[in-house]
């Protein structure tokens, strides 16, 4: 890129944030739409990758570039090492989710944790499993289709209510998704921010731990039902693919070999307890693969989106204005204004995510910003990266219209709004993170 292009990709300009804002306005607007007639999951019938295509060909048009030079940039951001890294660990975790649900894995995990949990326990427990099966598995929607079943069957033997137990399940499925370091959105994060994945995990922990222990907390004095549950059977060797990836991300193995041991246990495990065969087990691999396809495509095309949107200098225009802020409200330059730009991060990502409602979509769309405001404000990569995953974690567990309170709320037949009432880790991740921010030095 030649000295004037660099000097109009620098130059600040509200124009060039129109696209976006129109991208959230056809995805948004459609889900308001369609919620208005009652429509089932309303927010997801127009799907993101196609709610981002208008977007892209008004960034073209709106770009001082020729057309050529426009669709360059927009494929050099589709094809930035990031994004491109990003989309081959979404497939690696696709297909080890499915490649360990279609070998038992899932269901031996949630028999496991059944038979651990003791009877006057069943909220707490039930919190403990949905985290610990979304740290394993990486995917909060996963936990909630796993668990959910089952907790509803415990709330047909009980006098606990479903909404309730829902908030439960939401929960715990959100703190580990949050965790976990196959996750989609501490891919995004960390990949975005530019920091190692275990140092982002245990930067999460300052966060997520003390919430969590309230939370769980909160669920015990809640949980007043002493009953007997119907122990089911399960294999102990098919829990060995989720406590190994566990282990091995933790001790800070590289993510694609972390994911890559995963699929070979799970599928090995299958083969030894099962006739699990050679065939069948890559062919799951290709399901995995497929159903990562949605958030694959809509990431590499808002990747070329954001490439477009900052030549034009929209991420600038931002920036400054946020740079402003952190000025405006800062007494000390070396102090405050750190502590300024990290809930500056923490609101973008937020605001984001409750127009879109989604967590990874939110995260990769500000990614750049958060960076920007990271790097001239003295906050490391680890800590953006927390903030980003932790704030649209705390949004996309209270919004009625998310994929997770939609799903929970159909298997329990009740209201979105009943679902999140309870998702109280959300609420205390997001009082405990503000404090932790605003005195942490």
């Amino acid at each position: 890129m030649n000295q004037n292009s660099d000097q109009k990709t620098a130059a600040s300009s509200a124009l060039a944030l129109l696209p976006l804002i129109l991208f959230i306005t056809l995805f948004v607007g459609a889900g308001l739409y369609y919620q208005s007639i009652n429509v089932e999951f309303a927010f997801y019938q127009l799907p993101g990758p196609v709610a981002v295509l208008p977007a892209i060909v008004l960034a073209v048009i709106l770009s001082k570039q020729k057309i050529n030079q426009a669709i360059e940039t927009f494929i050099g951001g589709v094809g930035h090492s990031n994004i491109v890294a990003m989309c081959m660990i979404y497939l690696l975790a696709g297909a080890f989710a499915a490649v360990a649900k279609a070998t038992g894995g899932v269901d031996a995990t949630v028999a496991l944790g059944l038979s651990l949990i003791p009877a006057d326990f069943l909220l707490p427990g039930l919190f403990i499993i949905s985290a610990f099966i979304a740290t394993a598995m990486g995917t909060s929607m996963g936990t909630v289709a796993a668990v959910a079943p089952v907790a509803f069957g415990i709330v047909d033997q009980t006098s606990i209510p479903a909404a309730l137990m829902a908030g439960a399940v939401i929960s715990g499925a959100l703190f580990g998704d949050n965790l976990s370091i196959i996750s989609d959105t501490t891919i995004a994060a960390t990949r975005t921010q530019g920091c190692e994945m275990k140092d982002k995990f245990r930067e999460n922990l300052i966060f997520s731990v003390p919430a969590a222990l309230i939370a769980l907390v909160c669920f015990a004095l809640s949980s007043q039902q002493t009953v007997e549950l119907a122990q089911n059977d399960f294999e102990l060797m098919n829990v060995i693919p989720y406590l190994a990836i566990l282990a091995l991300a933790v001790a800070g193995l590289n993510v694609f070999v972390v994911l890559t041991l995963g699929i070979l246990l799970a599928g090995g495990t299958g083969a030894i307890i099962t006739d699990y065969s050679l065939l069948q087990f890559g062919k799951d691999i290709y399901v995995g693969f497929g159903n990562m396809q949605e958030i694959f495509i809509l990431s590499m095309l808002v990747g070329g989106l954001a490439a477009l949107i900052q030549q034009q200098g929209g991420l600038t225009f931002v920036s400054q204005k946020i740079e402003t802020l952190c000025h405006k409200f800062s007494r000390s330059a070396h102090s405050q204004v750190p502590r300024a730009a990290e809930f500056s991060m923490a609101s973008i990502v937020a605001l984001t995510n409750s127009c879109v409602a989604n967590n990874t979509v939110s995260i990769v769309v500000t990614g750049d910003i958060a960076k920007d405001l990271a790097t001239k404000h003295g906050v490391s990569s680890k800590r953006a990266a927390s903030i980003l995953d932790i704030f649209s974690c705390v949004v996309q567990g209270l919004v009625p219209y998310g994929a997770q309170a939609l799903l929970i709320a159909s298997i329990f037949l009740i209201s979105p709004i009943e679902a999140i009432s309870y998702a109280w880790y959300c609420m205390i991740l997001a009082v405990v993170s503000v404090v932790v921010i605003a005195i942490r030095k």
